[in-house]
């Protein structure tokens, strides 16, 4: 018999994402079976009303719960989210019935937890004012614009705010439940799950592994979206600030200005960006030693390699590729 009843309840709403629900609730239950049931995770599924949900897989799912029905001392409340697709990229989807519900029940709970784009909702009902927080790299700047008092870090897998956690993208919610496990019964018990999963109990790196550092809207100047072409295609030149300003018939101050205005970032922080891209690709697909790899992407040697994916990805060279290489590289 469980010594503690730990009770979790995970918020669902039509549309949200399927994994964010069903991932951490095998994490909990995984648990219980590691522990003969002694780690006591009790996970309901709550809604605005008990019975049929439609996730964004389309998939359905019951709700036990409606959101009214839900009374007494929790240990977890957990809120994973939805997003509306729009032209420009995914927009997290804000639920105001969904929001007040967080609010009125976050005092209830030990601790707080959203995955993926539930940090919207979280940010939504003023649990992270004053507090540092992920979600998705996708929608950062969103929740970095719409919540001037979160500070938004868009890298890491999850940040834990005093009894406040946010996760990163879809399958980080299991990660995220691990350190909750962790936390609650100790990393034996929570490596014993991640072994049930075939996961790392501990990720190496961040978001930035995943996401893709050029996916920039265009350049309202056709002449920087120009340049942004030949600096992917011209990797291994010299691509510093002088020799791109000049390229353009500007002098390197007035260029950096116009090119941190057109892309959010400078002319060497873009050119790193695109090196690490590129070399990520190579890593992933080809079998190529790491000399060739730093030479044909413009780093020049393996230790400048290794330093720019430490600092965009956490990792090394080896690393990443032993985790990302393909099975026909």
């Amino acid at each position: 018999m469980p010594t503690t009843t730990r009770r979790v309840v995970i918020a669902v709403f039509p549309d949200v994402d399927l994994l964010d629900v069903t991932g951490p609730a095998e994490v909990f239950a995984l648990a219980n079976r590691e522990t003969g049931g002694r780690a006591g995770y009790q996970v309901r599924l709550v809604g605005p009303s008990r019975g049929e949900v439609t996730t964004s897989a389309g998939v359905r799912i019951l709700a036990d719960l409606a959101f009214a029905e839900v009374t007494g001392v929790l240990d977890t409340l957990l809120v994973p989210g939805a997003v509306d697709l729009h032209p420009d990229g995914p927009v997290a989807r804000i639920d105001p019935g969904v929001v007040e519900w967080v609010r009125a029940a976050a005092p209830q709970a030990r601790r707080v937890a959203s995955v993926c784009v539930g940090a919207h909702v979280l940010a939504a009902a003023g649990l992270l004012d004053g507090r540092t927080a992920t979600t998705h790299w996708s929608t950062a700047a969103q929740l970095a614009a719409d919540h001037p008092s979160v500070t938004v870090d868009p890298d890491p897998i999850f940040i834990r705010s005093g009894r406040v956690w946010t996760g990163a993208g879809i399958s980080a919610c299991m990660d995220l439940t691990l350190a909750l496990v962790a936390e609650d019964l100790g990393e034996e018990v929570a490596l014993a799950v991640a072994r049930q999963l075939v996961m790392y109990l501990k990720r190496q790196g961040g978001q930035s592994q995943f996401s893709v550092p050029l996916s920039r809207p265009a350049a309202s100047r056709r002449d920087i979206d120009e340049l942004r072409m030949y600096v992917a295609e011209h990797l291994d030149a010299d691509l510093s600030a002088a020799a791109l300003a000049a390229r353009m018939c500007l002098s390197e101050r007035h260029f950096a200005r116009v090119f941190r205005q057109e892309t959010g970032t400078s002319p060497a922080s873009y050119v790193e960006a695109a090196r690490v891209e590129a070399a990520r690709r190579l890593l992933e697909s080809t079998d190529q030693p790491l000399d060739r790899v730093a030479e044909g992407c413009g780093f020049g040697s393996v230790e400048t390699l290794h330093r720019a994916l430490r600092k965009q990805l956490g990792t090394t060279p080896a690393a990443y590729r032993r985790r990302f290489r393909t099975t026909t590289a």
